[in-house]
């Protein structure tokens, strides 16, 4: 902070009274971005300056010059050019000037917006934005870092330095997510272009810091907070990506798990499905079959059958029921359909192969005496004994 604490040295062999020693201790340079001398400098005295730091000469609201290389300097060698352009401003009292310590090092600070960013998405309108991350910075030209916090924003402390630099981060990162928007970025996007944003951050940062002597140079942790509706969305497109489905896909496999789950509701789960996707029941098993095979390591064509006892859906090589617990040994193809064209077995009840879509419907036929329905291909009526 500006007017921390420091040391200033009474010069004991000076030859001029009140001449002091002045250097920035380490021990206060710790958070702190620069330092102002508590008092006016005046000829005869010494500044010591070391390799981490610069000392600048203030006056009238501008720099008239200032020392970056670390050395022990006594303002009265009048042969030292540095002496001869300040000699002006020490021929008397009220020409004194006042120096400032600023860092040479890296610093690192943090950023947050306080007022969300307007993103209009063409699926979700206006989504409020905010954003939060770390930068690594450094002052890089001492006359225009103390020009501009010093003159031009009468700036007085390192907090209120940090804030401003806070204010450009967000506004520039608002802009990169802008430019981005406008070649096609949506709002679901954002997630996983995190650090293409910060790459443009840093590309355009140097024309927007330069002018107060200012460098970035990383930006780490960059965080965009969505709206609890856009995550949800951002969360199903990451893991429709994972499993390798559609949006249909993924809640018709949901939708068998939970059938699977709960036996009671078995076959009004699996005709809701077939219902919804408007394929028939055997449809809506071929997904949900599918999907299972998908979340279990991706093996979409692992065969499935149905438990005898609880009816769940289960992998065809199961010993034990996971639902139940009933012995499935023996069943694997107990009452399963097979498909007159493909040979693919199907669980009972299933209208449609899965495979080619025969239809697993036997066609019945009338018998003429009594017009009792009986199976195609059966030689006489089950009823009346009739000639079919």
């Amino acid at each position: 902070m500006i007017g921390k604490k420091s040391k200033t040295i009474p010069d004991k062999g000076g030859s001029v009274l009140g001449s002091i020693t002045i250097a920035w201790e380490t021990q206060y340079k710790e958070g702190n971005i620069m330092w102002k001398v508590p008092r006016l400098i005046r000829l005869n005295d010494n500044i010591v300056v070391r390799e981490d730091e610069t000392a600048v000469f203030y006056r009238d609201g501008k720099v008239l010059t200032y020392f970056d290389q670390p050395n022990r300097y006594a303002l009265t060698d009048f042969n030292a050019p540095v002496v001869q352009g300040l000699l002006k401003f020490f021929t008397g009292i009220q020409q004194q000037a006042e120096v400032y310590y600023i860092q040479r090092r890296y610093l690192d600070g943090k950023f947050g917006s306080t007022e969300p960013y307007q993103f209009t998405d063409p699926t979700f309108g206006i989504v409020s934005l905010k954003v939060y991350g770390e930068y690594r910075w450094k002052i890089s030209n001492p006359e225009n870092f103390i020009n501009q916090f010093v003159g031009t924003f009468n700036l007085e402390t390192t907090d209120q330095v940090e804030d401003r630099l806070k204010d450009q981060m967000v506004i520039l990162i608002y802009n990169a997510i802008g430019k981005m928007k406008d070649k096609g970025l949506k709002v679901t996007d954002i997630p996983a272009n995190l650090l293409n944003i910060e790459q443009v951050v840093l590309a355009e940062a140097p024309d927007q810091f330069q002018q107060y002597g200012v460098e970035i140079n990383k930006i780490s942790g960059l965080n965009i907070n969505l709206p609890d509706e856009v995550q949800k969305a951002v969360d199903k497109r990451s893991e429709m990506s994972v499993l390798g489905v559609n949006y249909l896909q993924l809640q018709a496999g949901k939708a068998m798990v939970d059938a699977a789950k709960n036996p009671t509701g078995v076959a009004g789960a699996g005709a809701g499905i077939g219902i919804g996707l408007g394929a028939g029941a055997g449809m809506g098993y071929a997904m949900g079959g599918q999907m299972i095979g998908g979340m279990s390591g991706g093996l979409q064509q692992q065969q499935t059958k149905a438990c005898p006892k609880c009816g769940a859906i289960v992998p065809i090589n199961s010993t034990f029921c996971p639902n139940c617990g009933a012995p499935l040994q023996g069943t694997q193809n107990q009452g399963m359909i097979k498909c007159p064209k493909c040979g693919t077995e199907s669980p009972p009840g299933t209208k449609f192969c899965p495979n080619c879509g025969t239809s697993l419907v036997p066609q019945m036929v009338k018998c003429p005496s009594c017009g009792f329905e009986s199976p195609a291909g059966t030689k006489f009526c089950p009823n009346c004994g009739a000639k079919l």
